[in-house]
């Protein structure tokens, strides 16, 4: 599947989410005010400036019209901001080259990690503060953006386009493998980090994580299409890691040794005794950085339930963490447990996933052994049924009756037992010839 070059050649650069964080604050504009120029919600714009999605279309338009800085600001912005400004007061031409495909940092900038306060569930007094940077790796959704080249797109290449032209257009597009490894370089280690957090074992996390990218690549063009395709692989590690078959593997039944240091040890216990959603709930909200109404659709829970369990996660653990008790407002105890979090991901050594190669062949690998196994499956019925056919008699065969005695004279149910009187009449008949005057004239004796 893919996506017009022209399209996205003509719609107006954007800086990176932190520089549109700092542009809206340097023009003193608000989130809400933004939203509402744009004809979105506060959230939607909040994930605009977390990377977490792009504008596209008329509002990518507005959007990039509205935090443009003044003529005379640019002078003194830095290189990039100038040069990120001057394209996105450009009006909106096809140019010559075409916009290159947004990279995905290595980790998430630091305003993705500002917590939501939790909505009509704890009061909160004054505005919230600043929350602390992510330190749980996570890929931004700015992956799906990278398209695929079909032969389509090739011939069409071919025939209409220049070599510079193709060529321009070759770089910019990504074939699947490629899409697929560059979406596991940036997001498998930190989903390993989050998935020892969620299950306290290394070896299950490792194995979490790459069962979700096998599946991945198996739905690849599902994937490819997703609005958050990092999204849809965590869910899919935390799906498998959660499971309560592990306890019956005897690798996998008892977690591994915490840590030394007493204060990571008190939160790893207080996370492993947590039951399984409210540790997902407070993993995703105050670990990855999630606001509420996507940690509540990812663990397929109400936004009023997921406050819930986040509320009560956070209680039982500040029974073990003192200092977690002594904060007063939820927005500081989701900044602090925000960064132990981070520390205790950061702290552990955690196995580093295979290369992305080798998951893909995995994945290739199990695939053809599931088709292998579902053929043989049914040439095996086949089999069976064309010799039960052969063998299965073809015509209704009633049973024999069982004897019954009438009027005192023995039943006759079948062949009686010869006596010994019997079987020398059956040996002298044998004996004899079957014809003949033999048989008609009587010995004496």
């Amino acid at each position: 599947m893919t996506r017009s070059t022209t399209d996205e050649a003509a719609a107006p650069q954007l800086p990176s989410p932190k520089e549109r964080r700092r542009l809206r604050e340097a023009k003193s504009l608000s989130e809400e005010q933004v939203a509402a120029a744009v004809g979105v919600t506060r959230a939607t714009v909040r994930s605009w400036e977390t990377g977490r999605t792009s504008p596209r279309g008329r509002k990518r338009a507005l959007y990039a019209k509205l935090i443009a800085p003044e003529p005379e600001a640019l002078a003194t912005t830095t290189p990039a901001a100038a040069a990120a400004a001057a394209a996105m007061t450009a009006p909106a031409t096809v140019p010559t080259v075409p916009e290159p495909v947004p990279t995905v940092p290595e980790t998430v900038p630091e305003s993705a990690a500002e917590p939501t306060p939790v909505p009509s569930a704890e009061p909160t007094h004054g505005p919230a503060p600043e929350a602390a940077p992510e330190v749980l790796p996570e890929a931004a959704p700015e992956v799906k953006a990278m398209t695929v080249v079909t032969e389509a797109d090739t011939d069409a290449g071919k025939n209409t386009g220049t070599d510079a032209e193709t060529g321009a257009a070759g770089e910019r597009r990504l074939s699947p493998a490629e899409a697929f490894d560059e979406l596991y370089a940036r997001t498998a280690p930190g989903l390993v980090r989050q998935a020892y957090l969620l299950t306290g074992r290394r070896a299950l996390a490792r194995e979490s994580v790459e069962r979700a990218f096998q599946l991945a690549w198996h739905r690849w063009p599902e994937v490819a299409v997703d609005r958050d395709p990092a999204g849809w692989v965590r869910a899919a590690a935390y799906e498998y890691a959660m499971s309560p078959w592990h306890r019956l593997r005897r690798a996998h039944r008892h977690p591994d040794a915490p840590p030394t240091e007493p204060g990571k040890q008190a939160l790893f216990d207080a996370l492993l005794d947590l039951p399984p959603a409210y540790r997902r709930t407070l993993l995703l909200y105050d670990g990855v950085g999630l606001d509420l109404p996507e940690t509540a659709a990812e663990t397929e829970a109400s936004t009023p339930a997921a406050a819930g369990r986040l509320m009560t996660a956070r209680a039982a653990v500040a029974e073990r963490l003192p200092e977690l008790a002594a904060v007063a407002t939820p927005a500081g105890q989701s900044a602090l447990l925000h960064d132990r979090l981070g520390g205790l991901a950061r702290a552990e050594h955690v196995p580093v996933p295979r290369p992305a190669r080798a998951v893909r062949t995995g994945s290739e690998d199990k695939a053809r052994l599931w088709t292998r196994a579902a053929v043989a499956g049914v040439a095996l019925l086949i089999a069976v049924t064309g010799l039960t056919l052969h063998t299965a008699p073809t015509h209704y065969e009633p049973p024999i009756s069982p004897a019954e005695r009438v009027g005192g004279v023995p039943p006759r149910g079948g062949p009686q037992k010869l006596t010994a009187q019997d079987l020398k009449l059956q040996k002298t008949l044998r004996e004899q010839l079957a014809h003949g005057p033999e048989r008609l004239i009587p010995q004496l004796r």
